[in-house]
């Protein structure tokens, strides 16, 4: 039982947390789905004063294409010294996508292209500048506390009734503030309904929760032990 807890303890504080992925069909339509993210290079920790935010809207399916509108907000904390750039985002989709286009400030496409930073290949990304692949350049994408929109289009041989959105990742450049560091990744963190239907992902639980839960679970795991050893010694003293 405490080697159990222990185990809990164990990947409470030392495994990812991973966001739920999106899940849509013809009854999402209109629906709003939000994206937060941190920053990171080569899968390493969160660095602070990198983050953003995407929003995506489903305006419609027809002939196998499915629509969205997108909203991209740099929300890195420019206050305390640090800057950057999102210059573009991406994600994976089930089923595999056959093309996509997109228009605003993230105008330009790639499909099945190695993202930076250890990530590996993405199924598709939008950028702001045309570099022919998904780890950014040229001057495109938000700044902090600016916020990029326009629209974009997944395409399939034939429209799935189901399509799922997971693994997203964004593109920082341009970053001033951090100690050797002038691009980076980010991962997301939650996913999230904003238009008030049916949710198609969660908040991500915060890992301290977590923590307090297995510490409990340890907590009751000794508290038993010592119980049973409390009951057993009187036994073991009367035969002495």
């Amino acid at each position: 039982m405490i080697i159990k807890a222990l185990a809990i303890v164990g990947l409470a504080t030392a495994a990812p947390a991973v966001a739920e992925p999106i899940i849509l069909d013809a009854g999402s339509i209109g629906e709003s789905y939000t994206i937060t993210f941190d920053g990171f290079v080569d899968g390493g920790p969160s660095i602070d004063g990198l983050s953003s935010e995407l929003t995506l809207t489903l305006t419609g399916i027809e002939n196998g294409v499915y629509t969205f509108s997108y909203s991209m907000t740099n929300t890195g904390a420019d206050g305390d010294g640090i800057g950057s750039r999102v210059s573009g985002f991406a994600f994976n989709t089930d089923p595999d996508i056959d093309s996509a286009t997109s228009t605003g400030t993230y105008g330009f496409t790639n499909t099945s292209s190695n993202y930076p930073n250890g990530i590996g290949t993405v199924d598709v990304c939008f950028s702001g500048q045309r570099t022919g692949s998904c780890a950014g350049g040229g001057s495109g994408g938000v700044f902090d506390g600016s916020t990029g929109t326009g629209t974009l289009s997944l395409s399939f041989g034939t429209a799935p009734a189901t399509l799922t959105l997971n693994d997203f990742f964004v593109r920082y450049q341009s970053i001033t503030g951090v100690d050797g560091v002038g691009s980076a990744s980010g991962r997301q963190t939650s996913s999230s309904s904003t238009s008030g239907g049916t949710s198609s992902g969660t908040d991500v639980p915060e890992p301290g929760m977590m923590l307090l839960f297995a510490l409990a679970v340890l907590g009751l795991a000794l508290g038993t032990r010592r119980r049973r050893f409390a009951d057993v010694m009187p036994a073991r003293l009367a035969y002495a």
